[in-house]
């Protein structure tokens, strides 16, 4: 597939392709442009000139043809889930579901733009302005890098794009390199609804040289960035040079608590979900397994015995429950973060096993407090890390003791004693008896500390994504 590039759907400019290859099989699917930094300077300098145009269409217009886009989707439902599925390993029952989100996210964000209303300072309210009022307008920010990750591309496309064509920005679209193919195929539907080229653009290329060098344009006015914090702290780094505004969604290591008194039967369930969707590739996974100790050993077996009737395998098929990683290259770093756990104390429960970009469904126990996979390392695959606690301000020490802090979650009958333990989490998300894997697209998800700047969601990203400005009518009254 070609990138569209400024006006025009076409290659690279000096010709080098990316090898897109289906997880699953390790088959040839299609080949995307490596851009060069030649091609992000066209893009961008496009971009400035069809922003300046987009911002004149009234915010009714916008909303009409993003309504269209959704339709096109829903046309198109289940040729984009087979591509989805097919590009990233997912089992074709998420991708579907997946697909199935932008009717939801575009939706959301479409009916908060209609209804974004500024807001007036009335006369009087400070002393000295008895006759003068202020009022607030909303101005588009202007050209908007967003930069997506391979594991949800479907539900953060809608995340980042059809807020930033609502306030009036243009918007240049960094897909992960392993699958940009379904984006691609977003993009051209946007621009079949009516989004005019240019405005809309797609680049496909290497992070360290294409959303770098977005990250640096001068014409780029806003990075939205959903990745790991390396790559997070790499781009702040080079926005800054010229003050360019970032949304940086980033790494998580969340806690899960179990107490005492929990519901055996809604954790496994939410482990499941919460840990082994997507193959455990998610960024609010929950990953660290804090369990009281008098309940430890009844979660791990449970959790065993559903495990094993799990189906690992193709995942164009219906019964599959859980696919690839992304790439082999995914499967032997969470296969060495699982040896070194290994080294250090840890006990392999079951699993703990890879086949080629298979890994399949691992538990951890004797896992300390004390170890990596307990504070700082990020595990991006199915693998279940219980930790045992007796106390619950020591489950609290433990869950914060983490340089990350995205989300987390506690599971307990007592729902003040939830509540307070929830309190006291240091992430942007806190879930009560439900894993951490929860995202709304109404809700500001975002992280505290090295988890991320800035909320994306319905409630807050069309602030993000825009300018706003006081008119003050002096002496008007």
């Amino acid at each position: 597939m070609k990138n569209l590039i400024g006006y025009e759907w076409k290659e690279a400019s000096n010709g080098a392709k990316i090898e897109v290859i289906n997880p699953a099989t390790q088959e040839l699917i299609d080949t995307v442009p490596n851009v060069t930094d030649e091609d992000v300077d066209e893009a961008v300098k496009v971009a400035i000139v069809e922003q300046k145009k987009w911002e004149n269409v009234s915010i009714y217009e916008r909303a009409e043809i993003l309504y269209k886009f959704v339709d096109l989707v829903e046309e198109n439902k289940e040729r984009l889930a087979v591509l989805l599925s097919k590009e990233t390993g997912k089992p074709i029952k998420e991708a579907r579901a997946e697909v199935a989100n932008v009717r939801i996210g575009v939706r959301g964000f479409v009916e908060r733009a209609k209804h974004l209303y500024g807001e007036s300072i009335p006369a009087g309210t400070e002393a000295g302005q008895e006759n003068t009022m202020q009022i607030t307008k909303r101005y588009p920010i202007g050209v908007i890098a967003a930069i997506i990750p391979f594991n949800f591309p479907s539900d953060l496309f809608c995340q980042k794009v059809p807020p930033a064509l609502m306030m009036g920005n243009s918007i240049i679209v960094k897909p992960s390199n392993y699958n940009p193919l379904t984006l691609i195929e977003y993009v051209k539907l946007m621009i079949e609804a009516g989004v005019p080229t240019g405005c809309i653009q797609i680049l496909t290329g290497d992070g360290p040289t294409a959303g770098q060098a977005l990250a640096r344009h001068k014409g780029v006015h806003l990075v939205s960035l959903t990745g790991g914090t390396v790559a997070g702290i790499q781009t702040m780094g080079t926005a800054s040079q010229n003050l360019t505004h970032v949304m940086l969604e980033l790494g998580g290591n969340d806690a899960f608590i179990f107490l005492e008194d929990g519901d055996m039967e809604l954790a496994v369930k939410e482990t499941i979900w919460g840990r082994l969707y997507n193959g455990g590739q998610v960024c609010c996974a929950s990953k660290r397994f804090l369990i009281h100790n008098s309940r430890k050993q009844e979660f791990i077996q449970r959790m065993k015995e559903v495990i094993s009737n799990l189906k690992i395998g193709n995942p164009m098929e219906e019964d599959t429950d859980m696919g690839p990683m992304i790439n082999i290259n995914a499967a032997k770093r969470i296969e060495e973060q699982v040896n070194k756990q290994v080294e250090q104390g840890a006990t392999i429960v079951c699993g703990g096993r890879r086949e080629n970009a298979y890994y399949y469904p691992t538990i951890l126990d004797n896992v300390t407090k004390d170890m990596d996979v307990a504070k700082d390392m990020e595990i991006f695959g199915p693998v279940i890390s219980v930790i045992g606690f007796d106390d619950v301000d020591e489950a609290i020490e433990i869950a914060n003791q983490s340089s990350y802090g995205l989300c987390g979650c506690v599971i307990s009958k007592d729902y003040s004693r939830a509540m307070k333990i929830a309190d006291k989490l240091e992430c942007g998300g806190a879930v009560v008896n439900g894993a951490s894997f929860y995202r709304s697209f109404e809700m500001p998800f975002g992280g505290w500390k090295h988890s991320g700047i800035g909320n994306e969601g319905v409630l807050t990203t069309l602030q993000e994504m825009s300018r706003i400005k006081t008119i003050v009518l002096k002496n008007i009254l």
